[in-house]
């Protein structure tokens, strides 16, 4: 209506100047420049005519908004009752179960290599061998020793016999004889016992030849190669063998969790989950194992020690894990996210969203935080919102724009999505931009009485 008035003004005026310079009496003195210069006066005074307009409109849609009820948008999360774990958590570092240095317990050359760098083997299964031809010549020599003694102790014992019947029929040797003859006979048996042993020990000789895995693991990198002289008292080993499955996590916590975590024990077995170094991938869960005998002074803390099958093999040796003692869980709390909680001269509240789409200001008690959530024991019930994100801006009272906590429609600055069915902050019917206003992501208001603008670039 303004608009058309305007133009009905800006006509009426051109068509006076138009008159003016052409049928007044004084048009036999002016000029054609002159007769352009009226025109131009007449057409400034239409614009500030329009200009008068414009700013009267501005002023009317200006007190529209103004008089409009203001919106806060705030993210919200709806208080739930569910069960909520308590952990305890720590830094842990994983430590196998059992680790062999391989080491050869004979002087010899490295004749064969039996296995593959990082392969899994069997307790028992051969993984070296070293030239044992040395001790079989020695294993020889003792054999031969052994028949030379075992013939001599024979005929010892002949001699012996034949004394001793010489002794009691005839006296035709002397007790002394006898005796010494029996001597000679003990010596000759303990020679032959020598020559068993050194037979023995060469043929142990021969079996440390043969070097077998002494557990079951995981082989590391060979660390000696193929012709190489290795003696039993070389400081680097022939290999490592890990083993994986099951592996150890040791972890401390407080001193004063301790008495805590040794309660629980006493009831039942405890859950131990291993995170990443991040905190943020879980690895693998396990059981407590036992906790440590004694506290560490220098760093009031006490180390526990829990057993993981790893059957997977997702847990490494020396590998720093976030390990997380699952001491308990509470039972059918109302947990809210942390972030709704907030801290006043009061103590801690929380803003709630009524049905009427306005704050209140509500105390809670809290009983329980763990991670992002938080257990509360009086103040809230479940299905209640709660506001989780823009608690800066609210007061008790005030009207909000309620968006989801897991993902907006809507930023700080933004108004309602396009055809959300949203009320904007200011506009009077839903997802309609107020009088003056622009249109979501900066589009044009629409000028034909669409209840959507052209909608402008995407952000």
């Amino acid at each position: 209506m303004v608009l058309a008035g305007a133009g009905v003004a800006v006509c009426s005026a051109m068509a006076c100047c138009y008159r003016i310079g052409k049928e007044s009496p004084l048009n036999i003195n002016f000029t054609s420049r002159n007769a352009v210069a009226g025109g131009l006066v007449c057409a400034l005074v239409a614009v500030m005519v329009l200009a008068g307009c414009n700013n009267s409109g501005s002023s009317a849609a200006a007190s529209t908004r103004s008089a409009a009820p203001q919106s806060v948008p705030v993210a919200v999360a709806a208080a739930r009752r569910m069960d909520l774990p308590v952990y305890l958590s720590g830094l842990g570092s994983v430590t196998p179960s059992n680790s062999v240095s391989i080491r050869s317990r004979v002087d010899g050359q490295l004749a064969e290599v039996a296995f593959k760098e990082g392969q899994q083997v069997q307790k028992g299964q051969l993984l070296a061998v070293i030239d044992p031809r040395p001790f079989e010549v020695q294993l020889a020599q003792a054999q031969a020793t052994l028949f030379k003694d075992q013939a001599q102790l024979r005929d010892a014992k002949l001699n012996f016999q034949r004394f001793q019947d010489l002794l009691k029929q005839s006296g035709a040797v002397s007790q002394q004889q006898v005796d010494t003859q029996g001597a000679l006979v003990d010596q000759l048996d303990g020679a032959t016992r020598n020559d068993e042993a050194t037979i023995a020990s060469a043929k142990l000789q021969i079996t440390y030849c043969h070097i077998t895995a002494p557990i079951t693991g995981r082989i590391g990198l060979r660390l000696v190669d193929v012709g190489n002289i290795v003696h039993a008292a070389d400081a680097n080993p022939l290999l490592i063998i890990t083993q994986l499955q099951p592996i150890a996590v040791l972890f401390s916590l407080p001193e004063d969790q301790l008495q805590t975590v040794a309660q629980h024990m006493k009831a039942g077995t405890l859950t131990v989950e291993a995170y990443s170094r991040d905190d943020q991938t879980k690895l693998a869960t396990g059981q407590l194992g036992t906790i440590d005998n004694q506290i560490d002074q220098t760093t009031g803390t006490g180390r526990l020690k829990a057993m993981f099958q790893n059957q997977d093999s997702s847990l490494w040796p020396n590998q720093f894990v976030n390990a997380r003692l699952l001491l308990e869980s509470k039972k059918n709390a109302v947990v809210v996210p942390s972030a709704a909680i907030q801290r006043g001269p009061q103590g801690t509240f929380a803003y709630v969203v009524k049905a009427d789409k306005t704050a209140e200001v509500r105390p809670v008690t809290v009983s329980l935080a763990q991670g992002n959530l938080s257990a509360i024991s009086q103040g809230l019930a479940e299905g209640e919102m709660v506001v989780t994100d823009g608690q800066d801006k609210l007061k008790a009272g005030m009207t909000v724009d309620a968006t989801a906590a897991n993902g907006g429609r809507r930023g700080a600055q933004g108004g309602a999505a396009p055809g959300d069915g949203s009320t904007s902050p200011g506009s009077t019917v839903p997802g309609t931009p107020a009088p003056g206003a622009k249109a979501p992501n900066g589009g044009q208001p629409g000028t034909d009485g669409n209840s959507q603008g052209r909608r402008g670039k995407a952000q």
